[in-house]
């Protein structure tokens, strides 16, 4: 029988997750989870417990609220339970529980959504009552992403046909479907007002960027001629640039082609990002809503103020990072045109890329997190099933 404090050692990451603003990420791990800020680089807290591990953990902004999933070897829970966890009370205040695999789940202020293989189910946040369930086509990566304006609900997910996109306009009523790609759609993402889609399919090779209103296909960008398993995809906070990670071990980041005449500058944008405060717990989400970045970085409604054909030429990447192993990993802005890279392999890198001249991404940081030493006191939880 090992002890504890070899257990911890040897524990096994499941996986990792950006928080919606991309400051924090979650890291779920076979004997409990851990939440980092990135930018500084700090572990802020981690809950180790004797028996269990995770497979999903969901943040909300930066608030004590987490929705978890059993996961690993030795689950916690059934992987078919979704926990909605108040770590700053140390209580589950919801419960749900399906008859599959839980693929994803997703938060909002005011919502809780969470993907089965074939099906998607909305719950209203406060009451848990369930207020809309959505087909899909095998939905195998738990593929789906939302909006994070409080008055503006959109609900991207996988369609009923191959490479088809559904975007529920929830505030609006409105559905509209998106043929995306002649192959499965393998990523996707929103901006935080649900305004831009942006999409890759299981080739790898073409992302697509989308309006959301219409379905007019904005722009389209070139990752590599071969195909690749795409990761993950973000938009920075100023909707400038795209960062797209895959299987081929390089982190590509695209120009977003738009001219906004008489907007609010993207520095403004920037520096309100790069102003967050950093802490992980509020007293309610009240207060999470008041300091977060949804209702003030700029909409990328403005994205679609300016002179933009629909139609683009395939375009290569601005600039690039290769990573010195093929790992799996995901990718976000930080600040001052910086990327976030997080693996699976347990590895930390922000590079920084200019803004003018392109090409290969500068390495600022490279840290193991898993073994980084810069954390408070472990804490010790029996949550109990």
């Amino acid at each position: 029988m090992q002890s504890r404090g070899s257990a911890a050692e040897e524990a096994e990451l499941l996986s990792v997750s950006f928080n919606q603003d991309y400051v924090c990420f979650a890291a779920g791990m076979s004997n409990g989870f851990r939440i980092y800020n990135c930018n500084p680089f700090l572990e802020t807290f981690r809950r180790d417990l004797k028996r269990g591990g995770f497979g999903i953990v969901e943040m909300l902004f930066r608030s004590n609220i987490i929705g978890l999933v059993g996961g690993g070897s030795n689950p916690q829970y059934p992987p078919n339970k979704v926990l909605i966890w108040d770590d700053q009370q140390s209580r589950c205040f919801g419960e749900l529980t399906y008859r599959s695999e839980v693929r994803a789940v997703k938060l909002r202020q005011d919502a809780i959504v969470v993907v089965l293989e074939e099906t998607i189910f909305v719950y209203n946040f406060k009451s848990l009552k369930l207020v809309r369930q959505i087909k899909t086509v095998d939905n195998p990566r738990g593929l789906c992403c939302l909006s994070h304006i409080s008055d503006s609900f959109v609900l991207a997910c996988p369609g009923m046909l191959c490479g088809q996109v559904r975007v529920e306009h929830v505030s609006l009523k409105e559905t509209r479907f998106i043929a995306a790609h002649e192959s499965h759609v393998a990523c996707m993402t929103l901006t935080i007002d649900g305004l831009l889609l942006v999409t890759a399919s299981t080739k790898g090779t073409l992302i697509r960027i989308f309006n959301t209103m219409d379905g007019t296909r904005l722009q389209e960008v070139r990752r590599g001629l071969e195909r690749a398993d795409v990761y993950s995809i973000a938009l920075s906070p100023d909707v400038q640039w795209l960062a797209v990670s895959s299987d081929r071990a390089t982190v590509h980041v695209f120009r977003l082609r738009a001219t906004v005449p008489g907007d609010v500058s993207n520095q403004d944008a920037a520096a309100h990002v790069s102003g967050m405060d950093h802490k992980i717990h509020c007293t309610s989400l009240d207060a999470l809503l008041s300091q977060d970045s949804a209702a003030k970085i700029m909409p990328s409604s403005s994205f679609m103020k300016g002179i933009l054909p629909k139609y683009f030429s395939f375009e290569s990447s601005f600039a690039q990072f290769h990573l010195p192993e093929a790992t799996r990993c995901i990718a976000a802005f930080g600040i001052q045109n910086t990327v976030v890279i997080i693996g699976m392999d347990g590895s930390f890198y922000r590079c920084s890329f200019d803004p003018v001249n392109g090409g290969e991404m500068v390495q600022q940081e490279n840290i193991l997190f898993l073994q980084a030493n810069s954390h408070p006191p472990v804490t010790t939880s029996t949550a109990s099933n």
